[in-house]
């Protein structure tokens, strides 16, 4: 790694480092509901530091690296809506109150965040060292894409993943959300509040999320500063963009199928890629400028159409899917969390009345 790749990568983790830390002075310092306006100026704050951000990589590396990144990040960008759904249904199944939202979301984007770093690094080496990971990249991403059209009406489980279960197994789940706190004491003994276990849920349900989006952006480019940027960028704006859109999730009725048009044509891209470099040159590839106008378009197509179908069905209502997520047992007669009261209890903590 030259000098100039070393003060990119230092001067991309310093920014990354210094938006967490002021964001996390906020949430912790100041607990409180994120209301339309407070979102809307995080919002466009956070899409201006990625375009900007963008527009210096053009002009310093060059027209190419700043068209993959681009299409980088508006892949992850519109992948990244999946998890907003996400994050709507873990809040409503765990009633969380609106004040803890704000930091949940922030430790699990960091989470997230740290995550996707490692995965980056492995798909690097393995790309690096085998001439199929391409193909492999490839039929990961058509297959999700398959799996998000047939489950596209399904909502996932986000109580039933592993680390949940896990968590639940190994420490008691408190009474109240005692102040945003992650760990507390109650009766003497220690116990995790919601809010640690609210975060496991949204962390165990990215690490799903990452087995496809990290392939996705590799379709656009082999770099992983690029590519780590990407993500980085696209998670950053995530918590304002959740606060604002959060009631438009269920008017996306056409989303999944967007999301999966757009998976597939990445999937196919790196299989073209693959065939290229490894079999003949005469099988095409298809440019990045390309997919990105593509992507744009489905994008377009999807959120126009979905608005005309609401419009004319008002009852319908979006869906995650649950291609990522165990869902629970067909003979789960439990109540959902979202049923039980609102008044800072913990999920599945019943009360006893006043004496």
């Amino acid at each position: 790694m030259n000098g100039f790749a070393v003060q990119a990568w230092a001067v991309l983790i310093g920014l990354i480092v210094a938006l967490f830390t002021f964001d996390l002075l906020v949430a912790v310092r100041r607990p409180h509901a994120v209301g339309l306006v407070e979102a809307t100026v995080w919002s466009v704050f956070y899409i201006a530091v990625a375009v900007g951000f963008g527009l210096i990589l053009w002009a310093v590396a060059g027209a190419q690296a700043g068209t993959e990144y681009f299409a980088g990040w508006v892949v992850e960008k519109s992948l990244s809506i999946d998890n907003l759904f996400i994050f709507s249904i873990t809040f409503t199944r765990f009633a969380v109150p609106a004040e803890y939202r704000h930091k949940i979301l922030l430790y699990g984007i960091a989470f997230a965040l740290c995550l996707r770093a490692v995965f980056i690094a492995i798909g690097t080496a393995a790309i690096s060292l085998f001439s199929f990971t391409f193909l492999l990249f490839g039929l990961v991403l058509l297959w999700t894409a398959v799996q998000l059209i047939r489950h596209r009406n399904e909502e996932p489980d986000v109580e039933d993943t592993w680390l949940v279960r896990r968590a639940r197994s190994i420490m008691p789940v408190a009474v109240g959300y005692h102040g945003g706190r992650m760990l507390a004491v109650e009766d003497g003994r220690r116990v995790m509040t919601p809010v640690l276990l609210v975060f496991v849920a949204i962390g165990s349900t990215d690490l799903l999320f990452a087995l496809d989006s990290i392939p996705a952006v590799f379709g656009v480019t082999n770099k992983p500063f690029i590519v780590f940027a990407a993500n980085a960028f696209a998670l950053l704006g995530l918590r304002a963009l959740f606060f604002l859109i959060e009631g438009l999730l269920e008017r996306l009725v056409y989303l999944a199928i967007g999301l999966s048009l757009i998976l597939a044509l990445i999937g196919v891209k790196l299989i073209l890629l693959f065939l290229h470099e490894d079999v003949t040159e005469s099988v095409p590839k298809i440019p990045t400028s390309f997919s990105l106008a593509l992507i744009l378009f489905i994008l377009i197509v999807t959120t126009i159409a979905s608005v005309l179908r609401v419009r004319a069905h008002p009852e319908e209502r979006a869906h995650p899917g649950a291609v990522r997520i165990r869902r629970g047992r067909p003979d789960d007669s439990a109540p959902p969390t979202s049923n039980h009261p609102q008044d800072g209890s913990a999920p599945g903590r019943t009360h006893a009345p006043p004496s």
